[in-house]
């Protein structure tokens, strides 16, 4: 499944994401999501929760070929850590 180009600017993406994460993800999330990588389509809020990243893109990416998808880490500053 090849990912589609987004038409957002890096800067639109990660405030629709964080707009999306907000309002479609955080009210259902529990305590043991924390860590779990979520996938976000940004148009319609549309979601995957998984502990692997590639696994929830993929399932998004499976529902939503045209997805534009932000992807982010339940519960951290960031999505990656660099060591």
């Amino acid at each position: 499944m090849p990912a589609t180009e987004s038409q957002h600017t890096p800067e639109e993406l990660a405030r629709l994401g964080a707009e999306a994460f907000d309002f479609y993800v955080r009210p259902q999330l529990r305590s043991e999501d924390d860590g779990k990588f979520v996938a976000i389509d940004i148009v319609t809020g549309d979601h995957e929760l998984d502990e692997d990243d590639y696994s929830a893109v993929t399932r998004l990416r499976a529902r939503r070929p045209s997805a534009d998808i932000w992807l982010a880490c339940v519960g951290q500053p960031t999505t990656y850590r660099m060591r």
